[in-house]
């Protein structure tokens, strides 16, 4: 028996297998890799486009955490029939699946994804972060803040997040796979909400010094990303932004929050940068 992580060498789920196996969990390490070598797991080489793959490493695992790559959106939809298929065939004891910050309630492979997984029979739970902490690494974020004491954001300056760090998905992975009476959606993320200014805050006086919010457009975030992701990933990317802006807010609820199902508070914007040594 064991825990099988996909994408275990990458930003989501290498802080999944280490908890994990801090934890003293079996851990069986998916890579695309078959030379990776993934500290404290054993390493399969497994990817989502093999459906007979899938089935072989999750027939008998006690749980299995999958999250969709970021490639082209055909690619993803096939990838999400994949895992269905695989889950449904190897019945594995519990299936715990991060939708990355993808919406679920307008279509597309996340919403695929978690629509299967509920038609499947198996235990599962949904992890729903809204943005991710480690975006704001990215260079043209992080490099702003401490050469000019801006933090730079596709969000309007009113728009309320419910951030979340990678971190805090391993926790919230770890406390799953020990509670499967805990199913369906649980909401990852601070509660209450920041605007961009009280991120800006958060991080000026972490650096001590006054840093600024400076909201920019998804296109000016799309031509800063794409060097990093590449063009398509970066275009995706920005008309999720694009299509965010329309909203009034990205908060989570807290009636599925993790606060309350699991008694997990995410970490503060200050926490967080702490804890990755910045």
């Amino acid at each position: 028996m064991t825990y099988v992580i996909h994408g275990a060498t990458g930003a989501q789920g290498a802080p999944v297998v280490a908890t994990l196996a801090a934890a003293g969990k079996p851990v069986t390490a998916l890579t695309r890799d078959p030379n990776a070598a993934v500290e404290g797991a054993r390493t399969v080489a497994a990817g989502y486009g093999s459906i007979d793959a899938l089935i072989e490493a999750y027939r008998d695992a006690d749980g299995v955490f999958v999250h969709l790559p970021m490639v082209s959106e055909e690619d993803r939809q096939t990838y999400a029939r994949n895992i269905v298929a695989a889950v449904r065939e190897a019945r594995p004891a519990h299936v715990v699946f991060s939708t990355s910050g993808a919406p679920t309630d307008i279509g597309g492979a996340a919403a695929e994804l978690a629509s299967g997984l509920a038609n499947s029979g198996v235990s599962h739970a949904v992890i729903a972060p809204t943005l991710y902490l480690e975006n704001l690494l990215m260079p043209y974020v992080i490099d702003t803040v401490r050469e000019r004491d801006a933090l730079p954001y596709p969000i309007r300056t009113d728009f309320p997040v419910s951030w979340a760090s990678h971190l805090d998905i391993a926790d919230v992975v770890l406390a799953l796979f020990d509670r499967h009476d805990v199913t369906g959606q649980v909401s990852v993320g601070q509660y209450p909400a920041l605007t961009g200014p009280e991120l800006a805050g958060a991080f000026g006086a972490h650096f001590g010094k006054d840093v600024v919010f400076e909201p920019i457009t998804p296109e000016q975030m799309r031509a800063s990303v794409a060097p990093v992701i590449g063009e398509g990933p970066a275009a995706d990317v920005a008309g999720l932004y694009q299509a965010m802006s329309t909203l009034p807010h990205r908060s989570i609820a807290p009636e599925n929050s993790a606060q309350k199902l699991l008694g997990i508070t995410p970490r503060t914007t200050g926490q967080w940068l702490s804890d990755i040594g910045l």
